[in-house]
């Protein structure tokens, strides 16, 4: 019998298939380390949920082998879900650079009891070992600085983590990628790269960081009235070009919006934003100062309603809104999914009379990814034995591992990762392994992972369709001592409906009739076959599927409902739907 060969295994929890969520765990053995724990934005039919999270399921049933988690920078599509994954492994240690544990800070501090949390503060060109695994954190350039890739080497051989990245020659705060060590992986030898293929679909290379100051410059010297700059909270070298450019234009510059002061704070207390105290001013100082002297940084890049810019521009913020010759600089471009907002804010600022500078007209945004030619860079540099694209929907990764062949790989040494399916890699081949558990894990409010299909399914059949609400009250021998009634919400407007209610409530009292003769028919049974006799009523005559909701009160229970009325009932109800 031969010896049972040395596979690593690398399980994709999240990133895969989808922009966002991104979680990677490494197994070796005994070892598991973990590489980001990011959360995605909910779909639109996710109605009233919060964020998105990986399922941590698999890592439950591995706890006692998972070393540390590493996190490459600080977006929340990769830091977002550690304060939720530390409320089940806080004895985990959390090892990211000073920016990215500094914004991880921020969303800990809202968790009382993670405060003691480990958070290992590490810096490019680092290396940690946990377990088997020794840990290199290399330089990359991204839209939030401080980030990193990560080159694990294991018994089996190193493991190149890009994440996000891009190849920018002159980055604002001077600190090129770091070329030559990618280099000198790929010169040792790499077993597998993980690269990530967010913008496999644009050729050529991504714009420098710089190129959005210069366009600030122009903008900001030619501004007559107040400027209004939005972008994410997260890209410091972007508020830092616009910091630069109000101070050389003679303005006082306001920050504003809760995620954009958090990241400022923090950016500042570590040295990577740099601002004079006596250029900031708060926003009760905004009258007194000349409009061609003000500057004010802000959220809501992505017309978000709950944003500071959205809230701007329907008059909703308190003591800031736009008016007539402000400029409005819009630094970012929308998240796939999130169009028809932005262009909504957009619309209101012109009404409002602002003059708007947004992507289509000027080069306000630049991407922190690596297009065609950075890829291809990267691959050429790393020069892996395998390839695994990442950081993608299925078109990406589908389209980043045909580049990959193209340039020569064969195809068995290139695999398209699949959420939950094990990867196993030896000096010998790459090839799936075992499925394990993992998916998605919704969050609403303080509730996490107590939301599923059925619930999701409700919500959208309620604001779809509507609601309608029967209320009886039986005695011991089933006989109606009150009712029926009937509430509608969502569904019609009852005082233009009293036939379609008459009949509503005709059928209540048909279920109720047919009771008398079945003394031993319990409430249950009479709320299922109301429900599946209105159902079938209300479509026919509708067309349309209301949830329906029998409610049957029984003696005991309407005794101790003393005087509760019917119109009780309903104003209970409004109350729910504040109506």
């Amino acid at each position: 019998m031969g010896r049972k060969r040395k596979q690593i295994k690398v399980i994709p929890l999240g990133g895969v298939g989808e922009i966002g969520r991104n979680m990677t765990a490494i197994e070796y053995n005994e070892d598991i380390i973990l590489i980001d724990c990011g959360m995605s934005f909910p779909e639109d039919y996710m109605l009233g949920i919060d964020a998105v999270i990986p399922d941590f399921t698999f890592l439950e049933e591995n706890r006692e082998k998972i070393r540390a988690l590493f996190i490459t920078h600080g977006h929340d599509d990769h830091i977002g879900a550690i304060a939720y994954f530390l409320e089940r492994f806080k004895e985990v240690p959390v090892y990211g650079t000073g920016l990215t544990l500094g914004l991880v800070g921020n969303k800990l501090a809202y968790h009382e009891h993670l405060q003691d949390a480990d958070l290992r503060r590490i810096s490019a060109g680092d290396t940690i070992t946990e377990g088997c695994f020794k840990v290199k954190a290399i330089k990359v350039n991204h839209s939030v600085a401080d980030s990193v890739a990560f080159a694990v080497t294991s018994p089996v051989g190193t493991l190149v983590f890009t994440g996000d990245f891009k190849v920018d020659f002159t980055p604002v705060d001077d600190e090129m990628i770091d070329l030559g060590t990618f280099a000198a992986l790929g010169t040792s030898g790499v077993l597998a790269l993980f690269m990530e293929s967010t913008n496999v679909e644009r050729e050529g290379y991504t714009m420098s960081e710089r190129t959005v100051g210069k366009t600030f410059e122009n903008v900001f010297s030619h501004a007559e009235g107040r400027i209004i700059v939005t972008t994410f909270a997260s890209n410091i070298h972007r508020i830092q070009q616009i910091i630069d450019a109000s101070i050389k234009n003679n303005r006082k510059i306001c920050i504003l919006g809760f995620s954009m002061l958090n990241a400022a704070k923090v950016a500042r207390e570590l040295g990577y934003l740099h601002c004079p105290d006596e250029c900031m001013i708060d926003i009760d100082r905004i009258g007194k100062q000349p409009p061609n002297e003000v500057t004010v940084i802000t959220t809501g890049s992505q017309g978000e309603p709950m944003a500071a810019l959205s809230r701007m521009a329907n008059s909703e913020y308190k003591n800031f809104n736009i008016m007539a010759g402000d400029t409005v600089v819009i630094s970012a471009t929308p998240v796939p999914g999130n169009e028809k907002m932005v262009s909504g804010v957009i619309n209101k600022l012109f009404e409002r009379g602002a003059i708007v500078v947004y992507s289509a007209l000027e080069d306000v945004h630049v991407s922190g990814h690596a297009c065609r030619e950075e890829l291809k860079l990267m691959y050429s540099l790393v020069k892996p034995k395998f390839f695994v694209p990442v950081h993608g929907e299925p078109r990406h990764l589908t389209l980043s591992a045909r580049m990959i062949h193209e340039l020569g790989l064969e195809e068995k040494n290139i695999l398209l990762p699949q959420l939950g399916k094990s990867i196993l890699i030896d000096s010998a081949g790459i090839q799936y392994g075992e499925d394990v558990h993992a998916g998605i894990t919704l969050v609403d409010g303080l509730g996490v992972g107590d939301v599923g299909n059925v619930v999701l399914k409700d919500r959208q059949v309620l604001s779809e369709e509507g609601l309608i609400i029967t209320i009886v009250a039986i005695d011991d021998n089933k006989n109606i001592i009150s009712g029926p009634e009937v509430l509608s919400r969502g569904f019609v407007y009852m005082k233009e409906s009293e036939e379609l209610i008459t009949q509503i409530k005709d059928i209540v009292l048909g279920v109720m009739s047919s009771a008398q003769d079945k003394k031993k028919v319990d409430v249950m049974t009479l709320k299922n076959t109301m429900r599946d006799k209105l159902k079938s009523f209300i479509y026919l005559k509708t067309k349309r599927r209301p949830m329906i909701m029998p409610v049957i009160l029984e003696a005991d229970t309407a005794k101790k409902l003393d005087e509760f009325t019917v119109e009780d009932f309903q104003r209970q109800i409004d109350d729910e739907f504040e109506l």
